[in-house]
């Protein structure tokens, strides 16, 4: 194992951390806030503590595979996370360390659970720091590490698959370093149409970049108190429309600017994704149309719920949680499917939904008719059973996490409403779930336990359980390795 590269990108990583911290400093400066000095101490140790890791441990290939790809990636957004919760606690705005450090995995996973009971409380650079990291983490830090650092032999794409979302991961373009640059030039400019569409509807230039990166990242977090009740009609319609945009695999995109149209609209995941979306905002629009004044009402509020659930964002125009039972069902449906494989989102992903769908008809047709072989295919191609084994290993590693982080959890002795939809919500990276933890409601009233259990979710949730779970593998760092 090539130790000494795993060391060598975690010292790239606080470099390029420190750097992006001088958006909060900015805003310090900006606003006048005395609290943006943490973030140059912050800065300035994370870059000589990066530096001292890249000199220290300059490997002597700089190839690595698929295993140090997983445990670099795992690595990599626990250290981002723990530097990054140190400005919230040197300067008091978040006290406890360990609440701090939730708030940012919380961030950079882009889950949106927060332990903040009044986050109009927080200072400017403070609000603009937990929003960008939603930003960063939606695309991921090492996808945008690549995109600015070339990989010997290609070996980056065992980053990219390691860190991005779905069952599988690709390159665009022949060069990894090429295909990063693209994504994250679609990722930009979708972000900052998004600010432009904010800005012409009136909202101020810093609510606009703000919620602009928390869209983007699908993550949730507001800089409100009652997350997008305050905002215009206007702005909330723009934020229903580009979260559902960034639930989108982002090769749909990239399929799109190369006029490659039947790629893009043809795609099976697509069309689910949209259908999901289309029926479920039918469904609960029926169901809650007499609790509002008329059915626009009813319907924008659906919509906005939905695509906040479905891409795992997490913002809400109302408490979804006082919606009748078979609304609720179905957004909790929702938490568990998530968005679409190589999107910003979260969740199990409508790709795995639909293999499993196509794995269990093939199935019943076999047990119908035996002597016929059927091969199932996805948009024309082939899908062989090493596809269709690595989707049902991750549905039970996926129902076994959250069996054990539930039973954990409910030792806090919370309703089951509270506890399971908690695990639920951090592991899917969704942010709010049912009773306590609502969308009125937070995070803050867990243990010590329960909180570093819901911390390990969000991880296991938005690197898709394989990083995570080869870093803890004692088999992992044993000497034979």
């Amino acid at each position: 194992m090539n130790k000494r590269m795993i060391l060598y990108i975690q010292g790239a990583i606080l470099l390029i951390e420190s750097a992006i911290m001088v958006l909060p400093i900015a805003a310090a400066l900006i606003y006048r806030e005395t609290s943006g000095v943490w973030f140059f101490y912050t800065a300035l140790a994370a870059a000589i503590c990066g530096f001292a890791a890249m000199k220290l441990s300059k490997p002597r290939t700089k190839t690595i595979y698929a295993k140090e790809g997983l445990i670099t990636v795992a690595l990599g957004w626990i250290v981002l996370s723990l530097v990054g919760a140190l400005p919230f606690t040197l300067s008091g705005e978040i006290p406890c360390y360990l609440d701090a450090v939730f708030e940012m995995i919380s961030g950079f996973t882009t889950t949106g659970s927060s332990i903040l009971p009044n986050v109009e409380a927080l200072s400017r650079c403070m609000l603009l720091w937990r929003s960008f990291s939603h930003w960063l983490g939606g695309m991921g830090i090492l996808v945008f590490m690549l995109a600015i650092v070339k990989m010997e032999g290609g070996q980056g794409i065992h980053l990219l698959r390691a860190e991005s979302p779905g069952p599988t991961v690709g390159k665009m373009v022949p060069r990894m370093v090429d295909s990063s640059k693209i994504l994250y030039t679609i990722y930009f400019a979708l972000t900052l149409v998004q600010v432009v569409f904010y800005l012409a509807g009136g909202m101020p230039l810093f609510d606009s970049l703000c919620n602009a990166f928390a869209t983007a990242g699908t993550g949730g977090f507001s800089i409100k108190a009652d997350s997008f009740a305050s905002y215009s009609m206007y702005a909330q319609t723009v934020t229903t429309v580009f979260m559902a945009l960034f639930g989108v695999n982002f090769s749909i995109y990239f399929f799109l600017l190369q006029k490659k149209f039947d790629l893009a609209f043809k795609n099976t995941e697509l069309r689910w994704y949209v259908g999901i979306i289309l029926f479920s905002i039918a469904m609960i629009t029926a169901n809650i149309l007499p609790m509002y004044p008329d059915f626009h009402a009813a319907i924008h509020h659906a919509a906005f719920s939905v695509s906040s659930v479905i891409t795992t964002t997490g913002f809400g125009t109302e408490n979804f949680d006082l919606w009748p039972e078979f609304s609720r069902v179905i957004l909790v449906f929702l938490m568990i499917v998530g968005a679409s494989a190589g999107s910003t989102g979260g969740g199990l992903k409508v790709s795995r939904l639909v293999i499993l769908v196509r794995a269990a008809q093939v199935e019943v047709r076999r047990l119908i008719r035996p002597r016929t072989v059927k091969v199932m295919r996805i948009d024309g191609k082939p899908v062989g059973q090493d596809t269709v084994r690595a989707v049902s290993g991750y549905l039970i590693l996926y129902v076994l996490i959250c069996m054990v982080s539930v039973l954990l959890v409910s030792l806090d002795g919370f309703d089951g409403s509270t506890t399971v939809t908690a695990v639920l919500a951090t592991f899917n990276n969704i942010g709010p779930g049912l009773g306590l933890v609502c969308p009125a409601g937070n995070f803050a009233m867990f243990s010590p336990l329960a909180k570093v259990v819901l911390c390990l979710d969000m991880l296991f949730g938005r690197l898709e359980i394989y990083p995570m779970l080869v870093l803890l593998l004692p088999s992992t760092w044993s000497k034979k390795n």
